[in-house]
């Protein structure tokens, strides 16, 4: 997958002033306020900035968190993880890996056999519903 590389007076005239502030500025949005905190429409899970897919829809689940949360990613390779020890905290940050637009967070405490939750901001995500 090609790196996708971008200034950022065009990243923000491309992304509305909230996706920009999570995806560029590693932002985090309210709890329970994103568009996909409580979807269950089903379809792919697409980058907002660079159109890549990150998540299926068969793997979100609703973790009482506020956003909206997977167990896996559609592909490893689509997502890259890095340190991160902002907020007074120890934490994993997830971004996209073809544009490096901040996604938000993988935590160990998932439901299922991955052990993982993907806690991803709403404004980072774009869902590519199916053709009926």
């Amino acid at each position: 997958m090609a790196k996708t590389v971008k200034s950022n007076q065009d990243w923000a005239s491309q992304l509305n002033a909230e996706q920009y502030r999570v995806c560029r500025g590693k932002g985090t949005e309210q709890a329970f306020s994103g568009k996909y905190w409580d979807c269950k429409e089903t379809g792919i899970y697409r980058c907002v900035a660079c159109a890549a897919p990150l998540f299926s829809s068969q793997t979100i689940y609703d973790s009482g968190s506020g956003w909206p949360s997977f167990y896996q990613p559609l592909a490893v390779e689509n997502v890259t993880e890095h340190g991160d020890k902002s907020q007074g905290m120890y934490r994993t940050e997830v971004v996209c890996s073809q544009c490096d637009s901040h996604l938000g967070h993988v935590f160990q405490d998932g439901p299922t056999e991955t052990g993982l939750r993907y806690c991803i901001n709403s404004a980072s995500l774009q869902l590519d519903k199916p053709e009926e």
